[in-house]
């Protein structure tokens, strides 16, 4: 990528501009940074002017703004577009495959399905849950910033890895050979709503090649066809799709079909091969889809993708299944769940054997707030039992005005949703979080 920069000033310290105006530095005598959202701590700050950055109060004249896609500041580059320029160097002399993961649901679930297909490879990762050099742990507590590909790609300098597979907000960097656009679920508004999540995710098509959700694609990238494979659950005509499935709560078990898919060596691929791996609903079996069509667009054999799918057993804290006192448990933890992510769950709910829904979570754990009036709305479409729990399960219990049990602790719903043969936890926090209280 090759962009005209000068006097470079980068925007919005809040979400990874500290770390790209570090890198810029050192490529440019001259680099600034603007607290835009006049968040930056005294050490960050104190850091930025040791390191010969002049962190400014407002846009400078002459300058090449540089800014977050969701920033509503008038830039030349996104974060995006830098952190792809300013990786370059390491992409070329690596030389190993590179996956982006994008979209507005299911983006974790799709990296650690990669991780396990991609396993011998031992891939260096970026997802919500941390930073992973193969089997080891780089860094826990990390955003998917685009600025934190250049940290987890700092992290990993002394260690050897034969794949990257990282998960992105908002787009792609345009390092990737393939990238995945896993849904637009919801196509939520940015940049004090002058923009929609869909445009901003546009970015992930500077891939090679991409790996898109069918009716997502169709209704907002078809442009992008002649380098683009389809998957889907419902969709027949995706390039990836569903045959057959049934659906278990420990394992389904499913036909694919790959019509013409498209392969980074310029072939096209034409396969039926059947699955088995823990998807016990429609949403969850997609973000295999997701990561089954990565995987045979890098050249991938399909049964290097039948093992590694059916390695996969959930990821502990987000979706996963465990069983506690004769109560099977599942779990559906995430920051950002969303009104679409909690109804395709409760679907799912219909169809176990007497189900509880221990509903709640908390404020603050993403950028965007759940839409509380239509989950409201939406709870009063299903005939099941509730208990709500945490600030989030207050307010929806009273907005509702559902006939459901309150419990301010996660636990103590959990203590009585147990007398139920199924538990389905739908909680919105960070796992960690929800694990230390």
């Amino acid at each position: 990528m090759k962009f005209n920069i000068s006097r470079p000033l980068v925007t919005d310290l809040t979400h990874g501009g500290v770390t790209i105006a570090l890198e810029m530095r050192k490529h440019f005598p001259e680099v600034m940074a603007w607290d835009f959202y006049g968040t930056l701590g005294d050490d960050d700050r104190e850091m930025l002017i040791e390191k010969g950055v002049d962190v400014v109060e407002g846009p400078v004249s002459g300058s090449t703004v540089i800014a977050p896609v969701h920033c509503p500041v008038r830039s030349d580059l996104t974060h995006h577009e830098i952190t792809g320029w300013l990786l370059g160097s390491w992409r070329r002399e690596k030389g190993v495959p590179v996956v982006e993961v994008t979209g507005v649901k299911g983006k974790t679930s799709t990296v650690w399905i990669l991780r396990s297909i991609m396993g011998d490879l031992e891939p260096l990762v970026l997802s919500s849950l941390g930073s992973w050099a193969g089997d080891e742990l780089l860094r826990r507590d990390i955003s998917i910033a685009p600025a934190s590909i250049i940290e987890t790609v700092n992290l990993a300098e002394h260690h050897d890895y034969g794949a990257a597979i990282f998960e992105v907000s908002l787009g792609g960097t345009g390092l990737a050979d393939v990238g995945v656009l896993t849904n637009i679920a919801e196509d939520y508004g940015i940049r004090r709503g002058t923009s929609r999540a869909s445009r901003a995710k546009e970015q992930i098509f500077r891939s090679r090649l991409v790996c898109c959700e069918y009716r997502a694609f169709w209704r907002h990238y078809s442009r992008f066809q002649e380098r683009t494979n389809t998957f889907s659950v419902r969709d027949t005509e995706a390039t990836l799709h569903v045959d057959d499935v049934n659906y278990g709560l420990e394992s389904t078990e499913a036909t694919l079909d790959a019509t013409g898919l498209k392969t980074l060596a310029g072939d096209h691929l034409d396969a039926e091969f059947r699955i088995e791996t823990f998807a016990p609903a429609e949403h969850q079996l997609s973000n295999v889809l997701a990561a089954a069509s990565a995987a045979l667009t890098l050249g991938f054999d399909v049964e290097d993708v039948q093992r590694g799918v059916k390695d996969y057993h959930g990821i502990p804290g987000r979706t996963s299944m465990r069983q506690l006192k004769g109560t099977t448990i599942i779990e559906e933890i995430n920051p950002g769940l969303n009104v679409r992510a909690i109804e395709y769950t409760l679907k799912m709910a219909m169809e176990l054997p007497d189900p509880i829904i221990i509903l709640g979570g908390r404020y603050g754990v993403t950028c965007e707030e759940i839409d509380e009036a239509r989950l409201s709305e939406t709870l009063s479409n299903y005939d099941l039992k509730f208990i709500f729990t945490d600030e989030l399960g207050y307010s929806i219990m009273r907005r509702s005005g559902m006939d459901g049990i309150y419990f301010k602790n996660p636990e103590d719903a959990l203590r009585v949703g147990l007398n139920h043969r199924t538990v389905v936890l739908i909680y919105r926090s960070e796992y960690g979080d929800l694990t230390k209280r």
